[in-house]
């Protein structure tokens, strides 16, 4: 994450923040279920098998096979807009939320849960260098290790730059949008997911200025000797 400009690092808190909103109103909504949490999905359906519960098993398939479909997309985006990719790949992820929104509105119960699942599963693409992510935006155990070895580091005063801020903002931006989702999902699924998609709108154009910046940098910067 540090290897990023500060314009960019702040839109990954950002993400991460709208990834925590979604997450915590899809686990509402569908009772324990998670749109961007796919550990656990795959633990309800491991559950389920053992137990003979065969809707957990449907649903938490679904959102695994619709998180994966959404990274699937993503990569695609991605390999066509190399090198420019992170605003094409937000756009995916507006596209699939405000779909989501108009299925809550129309009435539908299941539709849009499952393509906030896919909107999670695209946004990890935002991120990603040489096929890599590089910045994990919907899942936080990589980032509190990541945390804990930067903190330990530090207190060992081991050479090195061990900066561990953007790691903990990074958490931070999660668990506030989990706050958010769960207040927002009280009026309603539809309005809970419109505002999702309204902050994934903007989030698109940010990160179109900010990779529009970055790269005006680095046409202006001089040569290395």
């Amino acid at each position: 994450m540090m290897r990023y400009p500060a314009p960019l690092a702040a839109a990954a808190v950002a993400l991460a923040a709208l990834a925590g909103f979604v997450d915590a109103v899809a686990w509402i909504e569908l009772l324990g279920f998670f749109a961007s949490f796919m550990s656990g999905n795959s633990t309800r359906v491991a559950i389920g098998v053992a137990t003979g519960d065969w809707a957990a098993v449907r649903i938490g398939g679904g959102l695994v096979l619709m998180f994966l479909s959404g990274v699937i997309a993503a990569s695609v985006v991605g390999h066509r807009f190399a090198g420019r990719h992170k605003a094409p790949v937000m756009l995916v992820v507006t596209v699939a939320l405000t779909t989501a929104a108009c299925a809550a509105w129309w009435g539908y119960a299941m539709a849009p849960l499952l393509l906030l699942a896919f909107a999670m599963g695209a946004e990890n693409g935002v991120f990603n260098r040489d096929g890599e992510v590089t910045i994990g935006l919907t899942y936080m155990t990589g980032t509190l290790v990541r945390l804990g070895q930067r903190l330990t580091a530090t207190l060992l005063r081991v050479p090195g730059d061990h900066a561990w801020t953007p790691f903990l903002a990074l958490w931070l931006g999660f668990v506030c949008g989990g706050v958010l989702g769960a207040l927002a999902s009280r009026t309603s699924l539809a309005g809970a997911i419109t505002i999702a998609a309204v902050a994934a709108g903007l989030l698109t154009l940010a990160m179109a200025a900010a990779t529009d910046r970055s790269a005006r940098v680095r046409r202006v910067a001089p040569p290395q000797r």
